[in-house]
């Protein structure tokens, strides 16, 4: 079919029968090394074009029926799977960023990310400036001769700010820059960033796209070219490789992902309305809600708004959440998102930017306008919106 739609390419990207049982389901390759006809290279380097399967670290069938059906899902050139979003987004960064180059990156976004670029970067050489991305003019004044790369997350990581994609890649392509798109609260459900003009696109496929809280994994997608130094390189001698049983399970999740991310979005709009008009929270951030500012940009770039949220409450948002993680029965106080089941974790402000924004004051001033003192990041799950609604009730008071 030339243009499937999303429910198709889910179940059926990446997927044939195989050809010598006619099994409908894809198989569970778990050799490591493979037979080969004849002797060939010791090292990868001694291959050219298409790897055969040869060892699997260098590539496996069963990772490959997943990237490939990421890639239909992404409507992206190809995908790259790795062992967990770290080290897809390492691997994004330590390959195509050498000693002396810059990067500038959203000035709000998942912690492990932020961390990786303020502390680990410059030691490598690479230097970074964390801006708001919602304004192009920081974002065009804070590039220099040496800035290789702009990075930005949309829904950001904890707050669900957006990020206008088509606008950063314009800017991105007046100074001859790369662009990478953390997607992973959006998922390419709601938003396929290369349609907007990225050159990468990554995510936590621990998810979303895995959705079932059973497997770590990552993934980073984009055009032939610009992924294969990713899969010769960083997947080869990092070694952030993603099991095939991992794969298999991701794989087996990404398939009714379209379904799944309806029912997110049916439950997050329902509970987030509940939440806004509960008189112990003081602020919802939620693309779904009209009271989101930039709630039409989310209606432009995002066809599902996720399941996602986070929401400020009055007075002590610490010690709320020691009576969430003791009291709130369905709801788990857990961190992670994305996953079948609901999850909330309390994020506070201040021991976010010690341990890792570090925001000066504008950016501390514009943050809070979201985050407040602290927020809670509740992932809605699959459950009855009523049975969550009343749990959080029960312990909002």
């Amino acid at each position: 079919m030339k243009n499937p739609g999303p429910n198709t390419r889910a179940v059926h990207g990446g997927e044939i029968p195989d050809p010598v049982t006619g099994a409908s389901a894809p198989n569970l390759v778990m050799s490591t090394t493979f037979a080969m006809d004849e002797p060939a290279g010791f090292s990868i380097s001694a291959f050219e074009g298409d790897i055969p399967y040869v060892y699997t670290r260098w590539g496996n069938p069963t990772t490959r029926v997943l990237e490939d059906k990421l890639a239909a899902l992404e409507r992206a050139e190809d995908c790259v799977a790795f062992a967990s979003g770290m080290a897809a987004t390492a691997a994004v960064m330590l390959t195509t960023l050498n000693a002396g180059d810059h990067l500038v990156i959203s000035d709000v976004n998942y912690a492990g990310t932020a961390e990786l670029a303020r502390k680990l970067l410059p030691a490598y050489g690479i230097s970074c400036t964390p801006v708001d991305t919602t304004d192009l003019a920081t974002v065009e004044a804070a590039i220099r001769p040496e800035t290789r790369m702009i990075w930005i997350e949309t829904p950001a990581n904890p707050i669900l700010r957006l990020t206008d994609i088509a606008a950063v890649s314009a800017v991105a392509r007046r100074h001859g820059l790369q662009v990478a798109v953390d997607s992973t609260f959006a998922t390419p459900i709601a938003t396929r960033p290369v349609e907007h003009g990225a050159d990468f696109v990554v995510h936590s496929l621990t998810k979303y796209i895995g959705g079932h809280g059973d497997a770590l994994g990552g993934a980073v997608l984009g055009t032939k070219e610009r992924l294969e130094p990713l899969r010769t390189r960083a997947l080869v001698y990092f070694g952030g490789v993603l099991s095939p049983f991992n794969a298999w399970l991701i794989a087996r999740g990404a398939a009714t992902l379209p379904i799944r991310m309806r029912a997110h979005e049916e439950g997050a709009v329902r509970i987030a309305r509940f939440l806004e008009d509960h008189p112990a929270v003081t602020r919802v951030n939620y693309p779904g809600l009209e009271s989101h500012p930039q709630r039409d940009l989310a209606r432009r770039q995002m066809d599902n708004m996720s399941g996602t949220l986070s929401f400020q409450v009055r007075g002590d948002g610490a010690a709320l959440a020691e009576r969430m993680a003791k009291e709130l029965e369905i709801v788990h106080y857990a961190v992670s998102l994305g996953h079948h089941r609901s999850l909330i974790y309390w994020i506070d402000t201040d021991a976010m930017m010690d341990s890792t924004f570090r925001l000066d004051d504008e950016q501390l001033a514009h943050y809070r306008e979201y985050a407040g003192d602290g927020v809670f990041r509740l992932s809605v799950g699959l459950e009855d919106a009523d049975d969550l609604c009343g749990d959080l009730a029960r312990v909002l008071g």
